[in-house]
C-alpha cells in the first residue's frame, strides 16, 4: 500500500498487541484516521493508550466485531481503505476451559469482518487492504530441531490455535473466492509493556514483586520464539505497506527460550532491580502439572520476511526483558489495577495457587 491518505480500521486496538499498534499508527503516521474498535473483554483496556487518546487522527469505539449492523455503520461512516485485525482470544489455557468463546470471537468474528469488508468495498479493491494478525501456534508442536515456515502445513493442537487456523482459512478463502486483498501474519510469542498478566512473562514479574509462586507447567521445558511487541508491530507496519495481497508472513524474534530458562533469567533481573540477594526470586519456582495439549516446541523462520521486506528483530531477549522488567516495575498502578477481581478469581482456579 502507498503512503497516501488512509483510514485505517484496527480491531481489538485495546489490547497487548492492538495497543502497541495503535500507537504506532497513530504516532508515525499524523495524515492516517485510525479508528479503534475494541469489546474492552478483561485483556482490552484503554489505559493502555492514555497517551494518544487525544490526538486528532484517534478515534475510540467500544463494539464487538460479531456485531455486523455494527461494523457496517462504521464502515458507511469512515470509509475505511485498510482493516488491521488483531481482536482476539488468545489464552490458551481460558481456550482449554471455554473452546466456544474462541468460536465465536476468532473464527465467526473474522468471518464477520471479512463479510462487511467485501460487501463494503465491492470488489473497487484498489488501495485496499485486509490484514489479519495470526499466530504460530496453528503450525502445531516441533520437536528439538526444525523451524516453521510459510508452507508448514497446519496443524492446531488447542482450541485456541484451532480457532485461529480457522480464520486464518477463512481469510485466505475470501482472497481467493472473492479476490478480498487480504495478507496474513502469524507471529511468535510476543512479550513487552501492557502484557496481561495472565501469560508466562508478566505474571511471573507480578509473582516476584509480590513474593508469590511463580507456576510454572511441567518440567518447564516447552520451548518458545520470544518476539519484542514493538518489533512485531514495527513488522506489521512493513507488511501492511509494502507487503503482497495473498501472501503470508512469518514473524519470529529468533529468540528460543525453554520456559525455565526464562523464569531464571527474569529472577536473576528482578533480584537485581529490587535489590534482592541473589537467588530470593528463584525460590518463588513452582512446578504446577502441565497443560493439556501443551506444545513441546515453536520456532519461527522469518527469512521471507527479512529478504523480501527487510525486516528484522532489534532486540536480544535479554535486554527485551530488562525493558519490559523496568516497564511493569515502573508502571505498578497499571498492574494493580489489571490484576484485581476477575483476575484473581481466574488464577487461583487455573493455578490453585
Amino acid at each position: 500500500m502507498t503512503l497516501s491518505k488512509k483510514i485505517i480500521l484496527i480491531t481489538g486496538g485495546a489490547g497487548f498487541i492492538g495497543s502497541h499498534l495503535t500507537r504506532l499508527f497513530v504516532n508515525k503516521y499524523p495524515g492516517y484516521q485510525i479508528v479503534n474498535l475494541d469489546k474492552l473483554t478483561y485483556a482490552g483496556n484503554l489505559e493502555n493508550l492514555k497517551d494518544i487518546e487525544g490526538k486528532p487522527n484517534y478515534i475510540f469505539v467500544k463494539g464487538d466485531i460479531e456485531d455486523m449492523n455494527m461494523v457496517k455503520k462504521l464502515f458507511t461512516k469512515y470509509r475505511f481503505t485498510g482493516v488491521l485485525h488483531c481482536a482476539a482470544e488468545s489464552h490458551v489455557d481460558r481456550s482449554i476451559t471455554d473452546p466456544l468463546a474462541f468460536v465465536k470471537t476468532n473464527v465467526l468474528g473474522t468471518v464477520s469482518m471479512l463479510q462487511v469488508t467485501k460487501d463494503y468495498w465491492k470488489d473497487n479493491y484498489k488501495g485496499k487492504l485486509f490484514y489479519h494478525i495470526s499466530t504460530d501456534e496453528v503450525y502445531g508442536s516441533l520437536r528439538e530441531t526444525g523451524y516453521f515456515t510459510e508452507e508448514t502445513a497446519y496443524d492446531p493442537r488447542s482450541p485456541y490455535s484451532a480457532s485461529k487456523a480457522s480464520s486464518d482459512h477463512f481469510v485466505r478463502a475470501f482472497y481467493h473466492t472473492y479476490h478480498l486483498p487480504v495478507i496474513i501474519s502469524n507471529c511468535s510469542n510476543n512479550y513487552g509493556p501492557f502484557h496481561f498478566p495472565e501469560k508466562l512473562i508478566p505474571l511471573c514479574i507480578h509473582n516476584i514483586i509480590n513474593n508469590k509462586p511463580l507456576p510454572i507447567y511441567g518440567k518447564g521445558l516447552n520451548v518458545r520464539d520470544w518476539l519484542f511487541v514493538e518489533d512485531h508491530v514495527r513488522a506489521i507496519d512493513i507488511i501492511f505497506h509494502k507487503g503482497k495481497p495473498g501472501e503470508t508472513y512469518n514473524i519470529g524474534g529468533h529468540n528460543e527460550w525453554k520456559n525455565i530458562d526464562i523464569i531464571k533469567e527474569l529472577c536473576r533481573q528482578m533480584d537485581i532491580k529490587l535489590g534482592r540477594k541473589k537467588g530470593t526470586s528463584g525460590k518463588l519456582i513452582t512446578f504446577v502439572k502441565d497443560r493439556a495439549g501443551h506444545d513441546l516446541r515453536y520456532a519461527i523462520d522469518a527469512t521471507k520476511l527479512k529478504k523480501k521486506l527487510g525486516w528484522k528483530p532489534s532486540l536480544q531477549f535479554e535486554e527485551g526483558l530488562a525493558k519490559t522488567i523496568d516497564w511493569y516495575l515502573n508502571n505498578n498502578e497499571w498492574l494493580n489495577d489489571v490484576t484485581s477481581g476477575a483476575y484473581k478469581t481466574y488464577y487461583d482456579k487455573q493455578y490453585g495457587l
